[in-house]
């Protein structure tokens, strides 16, 4: 089983929810360094950009997900594919006063290469909400 977290579409009740085939851990959960988050380009797809250190801390949810599961996340973000996101491995913490220890958990960066300040259009974001969901348009 693996611990993903999901900050954009794959959250609960978010446009590509129905993708996310985990169980969901209890709790909002915020990245412990910070990330830039921004909606990008047409689609105003939600990125982390893999710059640890600038934005913000990040917040999202956990899931725990099979190793089927995990794969129906890849194909989606396009993991592997030269415009797709980037698994890594980063540390997220509960939010709220009793925080607990820092989990290791996957999630979909954008590397710094792909990002372009002329294609940003809202951000950067500390969350992102249904608002933001809103402007998403899928590939499909």
């Amino acid at each position: 089983m693996h611990l993903v977290f999901v900050f954009g579409t794959l959250k609960e009740g978010f446009p590509n929810f129905h993708v996310n085939q985990g169980a969901r851990v209890p709790g909002e959960f915020v990245t412990v360094d910070r990330f830039p988050l921004y909606l990008v380009g047409e689609r105003c797809s939600p990125w982390l950009v893999h710059s640890a250190g600038e934005g913000h801390q990040v917040a999202g949810q956990v899931f725990q997900v099979d190793d089927a599961a995990l794969s129906l996340m890849d194909q989606l973000e396009r993991v592997g594919e030269p415009d797709g996101y980037v698994r890594a491995s980063i540390e997220v913490e509960l939010r709220g006063a009793s925080r607990g220890a820092p989990r290791s958990v996957f999630a979909y960066l954008k590397p710094p290469a792909q990002f372009t300040l002329a294609d940003v259009r809202h951000g950067p974001l500390a969350e992102y909400a249904l608002d933001h969901a809103a402007l998403y348009r899928s590939r499909v």
